[in-house]
């Protein structure tokens, strides 16, 4: 049983959480008339086909800028071109202002200071302070871009890394963690052992700088949250001797994917010009740290030594204080070292405990959690793009369609509860990205009033045209029927 809740508040996420293929057959199937449905299928398809030749160039510049700083073959491509040091300068901040555009429509967000700090408040599987060894990390080309784009809420590393994060989910983890009961048994022992003899007092006063930067269990990672998630921690349950040996089930909020952009510093006198874009997924917020680019090897804190050494103190003093008394209480004199021993151990065994199960989960990260890296997480987020807003401009056409003319805020709150009545999902509609793509096709348009209303179907199929990828799919039948 918890002793207190602990909740993350989290805003609603731009993205639409719904398979396309699912979307458009489950709005297909709401229309009435068969012959509708046929029409809306074939737009459906239009759609698609149209926005993803709008993409083609800009993905196509995307990736071409990117050859040339792949980390792996990037160098060689690079001297071929035979290129001075501005004009791959250029050719650098073009790639990451694409990079920036694409993380964008595909609703990636850079997680700011607050975001981090509240997902690092909380320990879950990983109980190491991991920090990041900023001397091999480039501190040119991010700051150079943000430089030139400023942008609010930026973290503090940000001339250094950039985390993107989106989407929210839940990891929940059962199993006995004997290791964490003692740990967590041994420490409550010894701030108890702390508060009769009231050195807690000055260890308090060391640390009350650092609390008071630490933000509170109930932080909203932003203000407007609209769900709350909970964090179940074994720092929060009842743990005693009695239930020592059962399973118990703690929980953490995710972050759905994380992307990671940085660059490498250079260690000869060549400038090391490859960019690194790893892609992760279902990263628990307390254990962020394992997505971080090149990490220190963990070590005991100086927050750990100082408790040793306060425990030798603490130790030494009651013992010379039992050996003055004119009978020395022997049981005290035990009482006082196993603690202390104990204490020290403890500490011992579980940081060792805890190295181990960093690097299993730093392995798992590079095995199970990291979808992709380079070139495939950039081919991911050109479709990943394509998917989201073809979702966007078939759900705001079909609303339109149904309810008639509607106002911008209007076709917002339709467009969301849609999606929660036939999905069961919460998301925040990106209805202005939505709108400007159906004006830009042509198949919406505005009344005196500024209400948005859509031609019929046919009539829209007729605007957008036969596409490209329909002829060669009749030529290709057409063979076939040959």
């Amino acid at each position: 049983m918890a002793k207190e809740k602990e909740v993350i508040r989290l805003e609603r996420e731009s993205v639409i959480p719904v398979l396309k293929p699912k979307l458009i057959m489950t709005l297909a199937n709401l229309i009435e008339h068969n012959t509708d449905r046929a029409e809306f299928l074939k737009l459906c398809k239009r759609v698609e086909y149209t926005i993803r030749a709008w993409y083609l160039l800009q993905f196509e510049d995307l990736m071409q800028l990117y050859s040339l700083f792949d980390p792996v073959h990037g160098g060689q491509k690079l001297r071929q071109q035979n290129l001075s040091s501005e004009e791959i300068d250029v050719l650098e901040q073009n790639f990451i202002s694409y990079l920036f555009q694409v993380m964008d429509k595909s609703n990636f967000k850079i997680a700011t200071n607050e975001e981090i700090d509240v997902a690092l408040s909380g320990q879950y599987l990983l109980n190491l302070p991991i920090t990041v060894n900023e001397s091999k990390l480039d501190k040119k080309l991010l700051k150079r871009y943000f430089a030139e784009h400023p942008q609010e809420n930026l973290p503090d590393f940000a001339d250094k890394y950039v985390i993107f994060r989106r989407g929210i989910g839940l990891d929940q983890t059962t199993d006995y963690f004997f290791m964490e009961k003692v740990d967590m048994i041994i420490t409550r022992i010894w701030a108890y052992m702390l508060k009769l003899t009231r050195i807690d007092r000055l260890l308090s006063r060391r640390s009350s700088a650092r609390r008071k930067k630490d933000p509170k269990k109930n932080d909203e990672i932003v203000t407007e949250g609209e769900h709350e998630v909970e964090r179940i921690r074994i720092e929060n349950m009842h743990i005693s001797f009695r239930n020592l040996l059962s399973k118990i089930t703690i929980q953490e909020p995710t972050f759905d994917r994380i992307i990671v952009l940085y660059r490498c510093s250079s260690s000869n006198s060549q400038a090391e010009r490859g960019i690194y874009v790893k892609h992760f997924k279902n990263i628990p917020m307390a254990d962020m740290e394992i997505v971080l680019p090149e990490k220190k090897n963990p070590g005991l804190t100086p927050m750990d030594w100082v408790k040793f050494l306060a425990s030798a103190v603490v130790g030494l003093g009651a013992v010379v204080g039992s050996l003055d008394m004119p009978k020395g209480d022997l049981w005290v004199i035990f009482a006082v070292l196993s603690t202390v021993i104990g204490y020290c151990a403890k500490t011992y065994f579980t940081f060792q405990a805890n190295m181990a199960a960093y690097q299993n989960l730093i392995t798992q990260s590079m095995y199970d959690k990291q979808l992709d890296s380079g070139k495939g997480t950039l081919l991911h987020l050109c479709d990943d793009v394509i998917q989201q807003e073809v979702k966007e401009v078939i759900l705001a056409y079909f609303i339109l369609m149904e309810q008639g003319k509607a106002t911008t805020q209007d076709l917002d709150i339709q467009c969301e509860e849609l999606i929660k009545e036939e999905f069961g999902v919460s998301c925040n509609f990106d209805v202005d990205d939505a709108v400007e793509k159906l004006e830009k096709l042509g198949i919406v348009a505005r009344d005196s009033i500024g209400r948005f209303y859509c031609v019929g179907l046919k009539r829209a199929n007729e605007i957008i045209g036969t596409t490209t990828e329909e002829l060669v799919l009749k030529a290709k039948m057409n063979s076939i029927a040959s």
